[in-house]
Parts: structure tokens; sequence; C-alpha cells
């Protein structure tokens, strides 16, 4: 049996999304294995970022800075804004290297379940941001009946603002086949249908 203290950070591992009880100990034993070197710069990294992370102010970004990295990147297209759910959306977006333009993090999708409010959401700044010199608003709301309502509620919003809102494509994803896809993704792909040539 471990000790409280290794207990302790097992169960602080174990909650981390991707990792449960058994991937959570065998991380603490490589930790504790490498304790000189590993586990020292994991410490020194978490307590740096610790007292430094901070929401921007602009777009909802976590970062170190407000604005962040990315709303003060002067290479940004400020007349293009991508609008995401969450913080984890904007990151995986930017991490394609795809998209040159800034953001806008919601702070979740609209719920009716949950109790989640347009009131709730970031919906007023993103207003305010597309109606002041942004030509595109990108819809990128994760392809759940969440998200999508969600999409449809800003886009309803947006019609006052003298911008063009487009939506990211949903559909069949590259490498997936057919028997292996869900009904959902199945009839939005034929719904989002498009000539061939």
């Amino acid at each position: 049996m471990a000790s409280q203290e290794i207990e302790t950070l097992t169960g602080a591992l174990s909650r981390l999304p991707g990792l449960g009880p058994r991937s959570a100990r065998r991380a603490v034993l490589w930790l504790i294995k490498r304790r000189d070197t590993a586990l020292v710069q994991l410490l020194d990294a978490l307590g740096a970022v610790q007292g430094a992370l901070i929401e921007c102010d602009v777009c909802g970004n976590i970062d170190t800075t407000t604005p962040c990295g990315i709303c003060t990147d002067p290479r940004r297209d400020a007349r293009q804004l991508c609008v995401v759910e969450e913080v984890a959306d904007l990151w995986a977006l930017d991490r394609a290297r795809l998209f040159t333009g800034k953001y806008h993090v919601l702070g979740g999708r609209l719920s009716a379940l949950d109790g989640v409010r347009p009131e709730d959401l970031t919906i007023e700044a993103l207003l305010t941001r597309a109606s002041s010199g942004t030509d595109e608003v990108v819809l990128a709301m994760n392809a759940t009946l969440e998200g999508q309502t969600t999409a449809h509620y800003i886009a309803e919003r947006l019609e006052a603002c003298p911008v063009r809102v487009t939506q990211l494509a949903h559909g069949l994803p590259v490498g997936g086949e057919l028997d292996y896809l869900d009904e959902g993704t199945l009839a939005q792909a034929i719904r989002a249908r498009r000539p061939v040539g």
C-alpha cells in the first residue's frame, strides 16, 4: 500500500480527463522514478502557471496576459471572427493553423436542461465585436443538438450586424467508414452534400 501522499497524488491525477485510476498510478510511478528531473519540472511548471493564468478580456481565451497572444498578434485577420464554445475548442482549431482570424469563446452552449441561457454566455460581447470591423463570423459549434441550437440563436442575433455568417461543415470524417457512423452524422452528410467537380 502506498503512503497517503502518493494516494492523494494518484487520486488528483485520476480526476484529469483521459486518466483513470490505473493510468494515474502509472503516471505517479513514472514521476517517482524521475523525481529529480521530471517531477521537479512538473512542479515548477504547475507553480508558474497557477498564479499567471487569466482569462483574456477580449476573446475569453486562457493565457498569461490580457489581451492574449492571439488577440495581439498583428498577423491575424481582425475582419474574421471564429466563435467557439470553450477554450479547448479554440486551442484545437488554432493548433491546426488553418484559421488566421481571431476568436471568441462563448463559455459554453445554450442548454435548457442545464439551465444555460443566452445571458450566461458572452453573446452580447460577441455582437459588439461583430458590429465593429468584422466581415465574417464563423460559427464553430460542436455538432450536438445544443451546439447547433446555439449556432442558430447566434446566427439570428447576428442578422442585425453587417457581417457574413458561416458555419463549419459537418458530416463524414476523413477516413470514416459509413457503417461505423451514427445516423446523425450520416444525415448531416447527406444534407450537406455538394456537386462533384
